[in-house]
């Protein structure tokens, strides 16, 4: 058993934010650490993750996911590594992915951690392409918008964690065309001369159903969603008969006040004999094994491309989560504690 603190430091919600999330909607607190009781263990984080999905927690509704309690920590994915166990399952100085997030120690019970293997990569890659994102984006394109060579595919919000990995993917297994939407021209130029997307465009620069249709003359195939509004009826408009959209986010709506309006053209959807399907990761768990063998191998192969926007710090983790809602990072933004 490695000398266990005195004490951690974790971010607690301490008001439902109105809008966007401020500062002040959020406090990092001491906490007392004790050793682990029989069946868990104390794990010190290394990485953690900060996603789009968190913001929707911050509301007081029914969703899919529990909403983050006032004055409690708040949750999300990371990997560090074993301090101390009271469970035969793992030893000291193992690493581990697990879901308490957003705290220097987590005191997890271990049937919900998953060993994972640093010297297969690094270990903040279980977070992004080796992990929820990279299944997200995996089953979002292969299973829900039933993905088949040839395909022409529009990404929206491109340059993150799962939209990056998307238009990668499409590439690989063989997309006539792949078009991505960034919010600004250094990511646009990121997504042609990086990620290989055969066109970009910024979505500031002008109605996003004109740049796609400039983009895509002979319309899409596939629409993967992050985006939801504009972005969402500009596809619907493009997509071709039988036309496949995952929709997978919102983010343009995340912070809204009020009720956004649904797309115009839905009546499109009829004609065109269009499928629009959500997609959440946790109902895509049997792709796992062919998931994780396909991307390591991609990787290896150096066919794809996993970035990453870095905040050193816990204390820098509220900063890290409200610059990705700004659209801040490239890849996956992750929060890397120092000691």
């Amino acid at each position: 058993m490695s000398q266990i603190p005195a004490v951690s430091r974790e971010w607690h919600l301490v008001r439902r934010p109105q809008g966007w999330p401020v500062a002040e909607d959020f406090a990092l607190r001491e906490v007392p650490v004790a050793p682990p009781a029989p069946g868990r263990i104390l794990v010190r984080n290394l990485h953690m993750s900060v996603d789009p999905y968190m913001r929707g927690r911050m509301n007081d509704v029914k969703s899919y996911i529990p909403p983050f309690q006032l004055d409690k920590p708040m949750d999300g994915g990371a990997v560090g590594e074993v301090v101390a166990s009271a469970d035969e399952r793992f030893a000291v100085g193992d690493h581990v992915l697990h879901g308490l997030g957003w705290r220097e120690y987590a005191d997890v019970d271990a049937k919900h951690a998953t060993p994972v293997d640093a010297s297969l990569a690094p270990l903040s890659a279980y977070l992004g392409v080796l992990g929820m994102p990279g299944l997200t984006a995996y089953a979002g394109l292969f299973e829900v918008a039933s993905f088949k060579e040839g395909d022409s595919v529009f990404v929206s919000g491109a340059a993150g964690a799962v939209g990056s990995l998307v238009g990668q993917f499409a590439k690989i297994k063989g997309a006539s065309q792949v078009i991505g939407s960034a919010g600004s021209d250094e990511k646009v130029t990121l997504l042609t001369e990086k990620y290989g997307f055969d066109a970009a465009f910024n979505y500031k620069n002008g109605p996003v159903a004109g740049q796609l249709r400039e983009a895509a003359p002979g319309g899409i195939d596939v629409y993967f969603d992050n985006v939801g509004g504009d972005h969402l009826e500009a596809a619907i408009s493009s997509l071709n008969v039988h036309g496949r959209a995952t929709l997978c986010g919102a983010i343009a709506q995340y912070n809204d006040t009020e009720p956004a309006p649904g797309p115009r053209n839905l009546a499109l959807v009829i004609g065109k004999r269009l499928r629009l399907q959500g997609v959440l990761v946790g109902d895509h768990a049997g792709l796992q094994q062919q998931f994780v063998q396909d991307v390591a191998g991609w990787l290896r192969s150096g066919q794809l491309v996993a970035d990453e926007t870095v905040f050193e710090g816990v204390e820098k983790a509220t900063d890290a989560f409200l610059g990705m809602l700004r659209g801040e990072n490239t890849g996956k933004m992750i929060v890397s504690f120092t000691r």
